[in-house]
């Protein structure tokens, strides 16, 4: 059996609170941290260290990865936005919700009908809508959401516990968000959509660093329709490709849309499930 003295020991122990420090301090230097944990779901780590996650969709989310589907594997969350009331974009949302004390922005429809059936305390499903912008963390954080028309559907499907059946509520008007960081850092997550004229108004508007762009067809634009918005009227410096490959039914690939890209400014990060960028 090796032994090693107590100055090797200090010596690991230092080494060791100064990876783990690097690791939860890292956004402190005003980087921005995003992970995609398949179909919409997205975790940003701000620049101040608030994490934020989008849609979450893990523990029936084939494409998520093992650790993953415990949700306790994504540590502390702040604040969970969800985009429509679809159960691939909301499911895990209540759960997380509710072990981390953090408000789910939502459509307000859906908010609504998650406070009247007891899914969620009102003072962790604040009401808001497209157009609005909200400072979930005070008006001296730095970071504003901002709501933003998609063109999809919100039907929410809610498991009744007396009946044993699913009934359908209201789920609101489905959405993107524009969020604004500490840094002025600025990200679109436009949600489920198709492709619609007015992504040029929100691109020329936010003018957004980064988006995560669904592209794979059927219910959300294929790759074709992703790489227009993105070219002629979005022009974000980057992009994520997102909601792809999680059935057979999407099945867009990052190829197709990069190939209808074609020259471009904006750079394409193509990220596997669990995969980290750093801004």
């Amino acid at each position: 059996m090796k032994i090693i003295s107590v100055t090797q020991c200090v010596k690991l122990l230092a080494l060791f609170f100064f990876v783990l420090q690097a690791a939860i301090g890292y956004a402190q230097n005003g980087s921005v941290q995003v992970q995609w944990l398949g179909q919409s779901a997205m975790k940003i780590t701000t620049p101040g260290g608030k994490v934020i996650v989008i849609d979450p969709w893990l523990i029936a989310n084939p494409k998520t990865p093992a650790e993953f589907k415990k949700l306790e594997a994504l540590g502390k969350v702040d604040l969970i936005l969800v985009s429509h009331a679809h159960a691939d974009h909301m499911a895990d949302a209540p759960a997380l919700s509710l072990m981390n004390k953090a408000p789910v922005y939502a459509p307000a429809g859906l908010a609504d009908s998650m406070t009247t059936l007891g899914v969620l305390p009102a003072e962790l499903a604040p009401r808001f809508n497209k157009g609005g912008i909200v400072l979930p963390f005070g008006p001296d954080s730095g970071i504003k959401i901002i709501g933003t028309h998609a063109e999809h559907s919100s039907e929410y499907r809610w498991a009744n516990g007396q009946t044993g059946k699913d009934e359908m509520r209201p789920g609101g008007e489905p959405m993107g968000f524009i969020i604004e960081l500490e840094n002025g850092f600025k990200i679109y997550h436009l949600g489920d959509t198709a492709l619609f004229g007015d992504m040029k108004l929100i691109g020329d508007l936010y003018k957004p660093d980064l988006i995560f762009i669904p592209i794979g067809s059927h219910f959300v634009m294929p790759p074709r329709d992703a790489a227009l918005a993105t070219r002629e009227m979005i022009k974000p410096k980057f992009a994520i490709p997102v909601h792809y490959g999680t059935n057979a039914l999407l099945r867009g690939t990052p190829k197709e849309y990069m190939d209808a890209l074609g020259t471009s400014g904006t750079k394409v990060i193509v990220l596997e499930p669990g995969g980290l960028a750093t801004f």
